[in-house]
């Protein structure tokens, strides 16, 4: 099984169907938290709805497409990152991310993202990958900056939560921006 080491106590590992009842179990701990930050269809309430995920998830991955990925904290499923978006075709890629209040701050969410972003532009030699946000989520701005993206836009009132619509973020970085950064 593919698991790659972050750091000693750090995992980062394909998050698959059968993981379905971890999933679950974490998002009840992450769910009110993510909630406003990722897309709707993400956070499910039950075991079923964590399966439906994770079975979307696998089969855009069987068709070169997103992708899931858990990040395991000394044994137990905190957060996550993803490709949302992936498209060898157009040589480009959207990264995003989620994370439990317990494991914040640790440094996990750059550690993976990195991992994602190095498989993306020197294994499957994409040019592009973006980082899209709400622009009031500071947490996930922060994250961009650090894996050296370009602020290229504000989308005005584009992201709808709640009952408001707020402005979202788009971040990116190219492939040769992120071979320069890495010498």
């Amino acid at each position: 099984m593919f698991s790659l080491p972050l750091r000693d106590d750090v995992r980062l590992r394909p998050l698959e169907v059968w993981h379905a009842e971890e999933f679950a179990a974490h998002l009840d701990r992450a769910r009110e938290h993510i909630r406003p930050w990722v897309g709707a269809a993400f956070v499910t309430d039950d075991v079923d709805g964590a399966r439906a995920t994770l079975r979307r998830y696998a089969e855009r991955q069987a068709a070169d497409g997103a992708r899931l990925y858990g990040i395991w904290l000394d044994g137990t499923l905190v957060g996550g990152v993803m490709f949302t978006d992936f498209s060898a075709a157009s040589g480009s890629c959207e990264v995003g991310c989620w994370l439990e209040p317990g494991a914040e701050g640790s440094g996990v969410i750059t550690l993976a993202c990195h991992a994602l972003l190095d498989w993306a532009f020197t294994t499957r030699g994409l040019h592009r990958a973006e980082w899209i946000c709400r622009a009031d989520n500071e947490r996930s701005a922060a994250v961009a900056k650090r894996l050296g993206m370009t602020l290229e836009g504000v989308w005005r009132e584009s992201w709808p939560y709640g009952g408001i619509r707020h402005d979202k973020q788009t971040w990116a970085i190219l492939a040769t921006e992120w071979r320069t950064q890495r010498q």
